[in-house]
């Protein structure tokens, strides 16, 4: 662990730290917008699911408000079109969502557990796992969950802070979420910061 906080405060002091700072700003913007724009955020992390973020990046920049207004159908092919490999379900994830989107920001804001919020998206929003869950979660502006996709997986493995796991259920995802908590307290960063700075060791890039 000593030597993880060690690296981790080494990257504090790198380039990229004006970038990630910027970026959990932005977040925190987008969190205060509208349950349009909420939506088509969270629509963004249902594309994420095994497929890569750069590209459903750009998707959601063409289809925009496409995520509220397309039907079923009309989605699909806008996805396929766009080279969305898993078009179908994707679009009936998304359109079966729609009936959380007029009270969406109102029911994110009743909660005052972050843990919790994430385990009501997860009960009740199809296409968003614990990752998926606390992704979106982040890109609008809360700070303490950990998004574990096979990038921070895969560091965490390489410094021989956990197993690879054959299936991340949940008690594997809280038990190396909480792992990820004890590295963010010593170097004091939020998880949400840790992440980034994780990913961008791991890629060079930060995106969202």
């Amino acid at each position: 662990m000593k030597k993880i906080v060690s690296f981790v405060n080494s990257l504090k002091k790198g380039s990229c730290k004006k970038i990630i700072d910027t970026r959990i700003k932005e977040f925190e913007k987008l969190g205060k917008q509208n349950n349009n724009e909420l939506f088509k955020e969270l629509c963004f992390c249902i594309l994420t699911a095994n497929f890569q973020a750069q590209k459903s990046i750009f998707i959601q920049e063409q289809i925009d408000d496409g995520f509220i207004t397309l039907s079923e159908s009309q989605l699909a092919k806008k996805l396929c079109s766009l080279g969305y490999r898993f078009y179908n379900v994707r679009a009936k994830y998304i359109v079966q969502a729609r009936k959380h989107l007029p009270a969406l920001k109102k029911t994110i804001n009743s909660f005052d557990d972050e843990l919790k919020l994430r385990e009501w998206i997860v009960y009740n929003v199809k296409g968003l796992g614990m990752k998926e869950s606390s992704h979106f979660l982040r890109n609008i502006g809360f700070k303490n969950l950990a998004i574990l996709d096979f990038h921070i997986i895969d560091f965490l493995v390489s410094h021989k802070l956990v197993d690879k796991p054959k299936i991340l259920n949940k008690q594997k995802y809280l038990e190396i979420e909480k792992l990820l908590l004890g590295i963010a307290t010593k170097t004091k960063l939020s998880l949400a910061e840790l992440d980034l700075y994780l990913w961008h060791e791991q890629t060079g890039k930060v995106l969202k």
